[in-house]
């Protein structure tokens, strides 16, 4: 069977796979990008597809009602645990897969998370297969409401807050999360601080800051989370094996 590569959801314009996208296409990885609200429509299955790759994006992780394709991303987020297809959530991807599994999400209590933010990596962190390699890396990219305020069943954290917030999950064997923003250098953070500025002033959030505080960890952040992509790439070149 011929692999049409990473199926990528993206939720909207404002985010794409950036510099995720990048990285996987560096390491020969084919992405099959659907853009559900431009039109798009999602597979039934995963079936020719060597990982999954879910985006971030404005809506919550319950507003399937005015945007139908959540529904079907879980249900996809659930078939990939049941075979075993590499899949990776970012921000509200992580907390579309959690939902999916048996968790839920709720806005924090503590307010937005905005900003280049410490991880706070656990002990399990070290051994997991996608993540490990992945621990030095200090700070990340947050700009996020929500966060995961249950995780399912059997899922193991990864990464904490200081105040106890969820920022990494593996849910199955091969399915993770992050709540951070490994694919956004300054150019994505800038558009969404165009957008969310008037709202952001009357949270007393500097946003032309926070761009410049990103645009300042540009190389490290690279550098640190680049191990991400070649490692789900990597994954998922296993996963092709297998067939």
């Amino acid at each position: 069977m011929s692999s049409s590569g990473v199926l990528v959801v993206e939720h909207e314009a404002q985010c794409p796979p950036g510099w995720m996208g990048e990285w996987l296409a560096e390491a020969g990885v084919p992405l099959d990008v659907r853009r559900p609200y431009a039109g798009d429509r999602l597979p039934e299955d995963l079936a020719g597809h060597s990982g999954m790759l879910v985006l971030g994006g404005s809506m919550d992780a319950y507003a399937d009602e005015q945007h139908p394709w959540l529904t079907e991303v879980k249900a996809l987020v659930r078939r990939a645990a049941e075979t075993h297809v590499p899949t990776l959530g970012i921000c509200l991807g992580h907390q579309l897969v959690a939902v999916a599994l048996g968790g839920a999400v709720h806005p924090n209590p503590r307010g937005q998370q905005i900003g280049v933010l410490d991880v706070g990596w656990t002990e399990a962190a070290a051994d997991d297969a996608l993540l490990g390699p992945l621990t030095q890396a200090r700070v990340a990219v947050q700009w996020n409401n929500d966060v995961v305020s249950v995780v399912p069943p059997d899922a193991v954290v990864l990464a904490r807050t200081p105040a106890d917030e969820v920022q990494a999950v593996r849910y199955a064997p091969t399915v993770w999360g992050v709540q951070s923003h490994p694919e956004a250098g300054e150019e994505i953070v800038r558009s969404w601080a165009d957008s969310d500025r008037d709202e952001a002033v009357e949270r007393g959030v500097d946003v032309d800051e926070y761009v410049a505080r990103v645009a300042a960890a540009r190389e490290e952040l690279r550098s640190a989370w680049r191990p991400l992509a070649t490692g789900f790439a990597a994954l998922t070149e296993d996963a092709v094996a297998t067939w």
